[in-house]
């Protein structure tokens, strides 16, 4: 029985795997079944088989093609193959899945199928040219989930088959890995087979998967004496005695690969199946594996081991042409040499050539001579260069050759690295670039290769781009504008890592030494920036100063000037300034009332943070419809650029705030618990966790939710030390509210006080942002009465200042229940007249409730049932079930005599 035959009889590869097989039919069966003449919505879920080399994982994902296929056409099969060749090619199995199924559509079924994500994800899987320089990875990895779900549920089930993963390229382990919790949500199998001791480094999370995952791996065994004899006799003969198939066993060990082969080549041999020959089996065994393969492999001749070892380094789907190239050899002699390759059961395939068997390509590959290994991925590089593979194809060559000193070399590195990341591979990028550092580059473009490291890293490891970047900064050799760029971005990662002082420094420091200029506001603008978010700055009285010295004059003629004013602004609406003076600030930073060009959201060279700094102003001034449109905006911005990481969470974030001030409770919560699980696909720990948790704490006490506000804080350790940036709302003022809303009111005096203290000591005094005076005056105002009403007038006396509707009308509500009745009245009347041309609505529904009860109290009840009734329609409007039944118990008791 020859190795072909054996790929053909699947029961020659299964044998003793009937619990596996089983288990595929079931899975396909249980996918694939109708119901009632329709097809039922089935769910799907995760097959893993483990197992060494050989063992028979091809043969089982083989098996679970033909059970597919004997569904007639109820399902789809999608198949791919990791490649040890291939594993540092991004995408690589991913596009072996996709692109059969999207080869066959028209471009508009194409661009139906993607929806929204044509131009994100299209540009990974090679079907349209990238949309950026920088894909968000992501925004690629969730247009990819929504490819394979729209082709699940559009379509026909899907069986997804999945060979080698242990080879796969790390883009694809990292979608996978991501997509595989939606699997039993869909019509959607995966089958996945792998090497369990060759599980890559590069994708920890796809090891915890298939190690620790909810489901379990099947790890298949080796072939038992009786199910080897039991094979040797279906081969060679019912006659084959008992030592001969004890020794066919004992040399392969059971393994059913190594098991087929020697039996293929004792039937080539005409061997008699009898104990006399079994001597030989070992060294013909020897002879299909290892040493004793490349010995069998240069019997063929020179020629033949050349067209071998060019296929080896080509690797995987390798085409013939090239790998005659490759070896040197005209179309005959390559045709010959291949054929022979296919008679000794090496290669297979003809245009599209692959090894017989992983194992044999492994083999052939180990046995090139080290230098003539490394000689041949350099030929290989520039013939697929050559050939229009593409620079990601060369590459993965490049990435074997020795460092020589090769400037093209470094060039061919540098462009894959931006095709990468055009694409959304950031890691693979870093791959190229930090052997391009190795090869070296010449001294003049060294600083500029380690920029380009350091800003390919930015988006997936912070401190990765700090070390660069610090490398490219200690060089003399950037222009001034890459100096300024990547001092920019070099405090950007800084900041993103928690370390808000270095990004402050970093920034502070270059621009000293940077000639005046756009390129040195530019610089002062992110020192500003990364000093005033800060929780402990140190200074602040000194910072607000000089930007507002700075700022003075400025017109918003270039965005250097505009990202000034924006932060100017800030800082004015953080210490509870004139909000109209505060907002003409931003005023001066627009063009035409508009986002200037060159600021806008997805814009590289300033990034997110100062252009959304004038959008908070706006939430937090009371122009709540400037501030929806534009962070509405900033949604649609992200998503239509793919970037659904940190950028889409904060965005969620940012609405949600919008949405809260104006009142719509239940939708503000909506996008918060959105931006906060787009936020946790991250990791822990990040600042815009913090300051989502924050807002959604705040908006649920609002809502009257105190213990859900309890568990989001819990479940996302809302703990001192709070975030050393700036959130809305402060966080230890929040924390302290919290505290006061559980009855803790001892506990909650001591986080109010330590809040205060700081924020009185850097001057900032927005009773909107951080009202800590207002709920430290509730607590204490049982045992310090006068202190609390001491409290509540400067909370006033800084609302006024401010000047909002909302910040004076709130802190007079809040302020009315440490006076007398009569006296309450008065006070909750002014609050709602403010409160009434605020356009925040739960704010006014509160004011209207209070006013309310307190009219009760004085025995005012039609008035009150006036209050009430407006109180409690808003109230239910906004979503605010606390403030709701408070609402319709006060009414009630209107309705009942004394």
């Amino acid at each position: 029985m020859s190795g072909q035959q054996c790929e053909s009889n699947p029961s020659a590869a299964l044998f003793e795997r009937e619990r596996e097989l089983e288990v595929v039919e079931q899975a396909v069966r249980g996918l694939c079944d109708r119901a009632d003449g329709r097809r039922e919505v089935r769910r799907g879920g995760l097959l893993l088989f483990s197992g060494d080399a050989g063992l028979g994982k091809t043969a089982l994902l083989q098996q679970t093609r033909r059970v597919a296929e004997s569904c007639e056409g109820r399902c789809v099969v999608l198949s791919a193959r990791g490649s040890r060749s291939a594993e540092k090619v991004p995408f690589h199995v991913v596009r072996q899945l996709l692109q059969p199924t999207l080869a066959a559509m028209s471009t508009e079924e194409r661009q139906e199928l993607f929806g929204g994500w044509y131009e994100i994800a299209g540009p990974a899987l090679g079907i349209v040219p990238p949309l950026g320089p920088q894909a968000d990875p992501q925004g690629v990895r969730d247009g990819l989930d929504w490819v394979i779900t729209q082709l699940a549920l559009k379509y026909k089930p899907l069986i997804v088959l999945i060979d080698d993963a242990h080879w796969a390229d790390q883009e694809s382990l990292s979608w996978f890995t991501s997509f595989a919790v939606r699997l039993t949500e869909l019509p959607l199998l995966v089958v996945l087979a792998y090497r369990p001791l060759e599980l890559p480094d590069h994708s920890p999370a796809f090891r915890e998967l298939v190690q620790e995952g909810a489901a379990s791996p099947t790890e298949l065994r080796a072939l038992t004496p009786d199910a080897v004899a039991g094979l040797v006799r279906d081969a060679l003969g019912p006659g084959a005695d008992d030592p001969f198939c004890r020794e066919v066993w004992a040399v392969t060990g059971g393994n059913p690969y190594e098991t087929v082969e020697l039996i293929a080549k004792a039937q080539d041999r005409r061997m008699e199946p009898v104990e006399e020959s079994a001597a030989l089996l070992r060294d013909l065994g020897a002879a299909a594996r290892g040493r004793g393969l490349v010995s069998r492999l240069e019997k063929l001749g020179p020629s033949v081991t050349r067209f071998a070892w060019a296929a080896a380094v080509l690797g995987t789907e390798i085409d013939a042409k090239l790998a005659a190239n490759l070896a040197g050899m005209g179309p005959s002699e390559a045709a010959d040499a291949a054929d022979r390759l296919r008679e000794a059961r090496i290669l297979t395939g003809t245009t599209s050539l692959e090894f017989f068997h992983p194992l044999i390509a492994t083999s052939v590959y180990k046995g090139i001579p080290a230098a003539t290994r490394t000689a041949m991925h350099g030929q290989a590089a520039w013939l697929s260069a050559d050939a229009g593979k593409g620079v990601a194809v060369s590459a993965r060559h490049l990435l074997e050759v020795h460092p020589d000193n090769d400037p093209d070399v470094v060039n061919q590195l540098r462009a894959a690295a931006r095709e990468h990341l055009a694409v959304g591979a950031p890691d693979a990028a870093r791959n190229c670039l930090e052997r391009a550092l190795l090869e070296p580059p010449a001294e003049e473009d060294r600083a500029t290769v380690l920029y380009e490291l350091g800003c390919a890293a930015l988006l997936t490891s912070p401190q990765t781009t700090v070390n660069h970047l610090r490398a490219a900064l200690d060089l003399p050799d950037l222009s001034d504008d890459l100096r300024v760029d990547a001092t920019y971005r070099l405090s950007q990662a800084y900041a993103h890592n928690n370390q808000l002082r270095e990004a402050a420094e970093v920034v502070a420091d270059q621009a000293l030494r940077t000639p005046a200029g756009t390129g040195r506001m530019r610089l002062q603008a992110a020192h500003f920036l990364w000093k005033g978010i800060q929780v402990e700055e140190e200074d602040a009285e000194g910072r607000s100063r000089r930007i507002a010295e700075l700022t003075r004059d400025l017109k918003g003629r270039d965005n250097s000037e505009r990202a000034l004013l924006l932060l100017r602004a800030w800082d004015g609406m953080i210490r509870g300034e004139n909000a109209l003076e505060v907002n003409e600030f931003i005023d001066r930073a627009l063009v035409d009332g508009k986002q200037a060009p060159g600021m806008s959201w997805t814009n590289l060279e300033w990034g997110f943070e100062i252009p959304s700094l004038a959008r908070i102003v706006y939430a937090f001034t009371d122009r709540l419809d400037e501030a929806a449109v534009l962070f509405d905006k900033a949604v649609r911005e992200f998503e239509a650029a793919g970037w659904s990481g940190a950028h889409l969470a904060f965005a969620h974030d940012f609405r949600g705030l919008v949405l809260r001030r104006r009142g719509k409770l239940a939708e503000a919560e909506e996008a918060l618990r959105r931006g906060l699980a787009l936020g946790h696909r991250l990791g822990s720990g990040l600042p815009l966790q913090r300051n989502g948790t924050c807002l959604l704490i705040d908006t649920l006490i609002a809502r009257g939710k105190v213990d859900e506000a309890q568990k989001v804080a819990e479940e996302n350790t809302f703990l001192p030390p709070y975030s050393p940036a700036v959130v809305l709302p402060d966080a230890a003022c929040l924390a302290g509210r919290l505290l006061l809303e559980r009855g803790m009111v001892k506990e909650a005096i001591a986080e109010l006080e330590a809040a205060g203290r700081r924020l009185e000591e850097r001057g900032r005094n927005n009773v909107v942002w951080a009202p800590w005076a207002l709920d430290l005056a509730r607590a204490v105002a049982d045992e310090e009465p006068e202190r609390a009403r001491a409290l509540a007038d400067r909370a006033l006396r800084h609302a006024q200042i401010f000047g909002t509707d909302t910040a004076i009308g709130e802190t007079l509500r809040r302020s009315a229940v440490l006076e007398g009745p009569e006296e309450r009245l008065v006070t909750l009347e002014r609050a709602v007249h403010f409160l009434s041309t605020s356009p925040c609505r739960y704010e006014y529904a509160a004011a209207l409730v209070d006013h309310g009860a307190a009219l009760r109290a004085v025995g005012r009840r039609a008035e009150a049932v006036e209050r009430l009734q407006a109180g409690l329609t808003l109230a239910e409007r906004c979503g605010a079930d606390g403030l709701v039944t408070r609402a319709r118990a006060e009414t009630e008791a209107c309705a009942t005599k004394d």
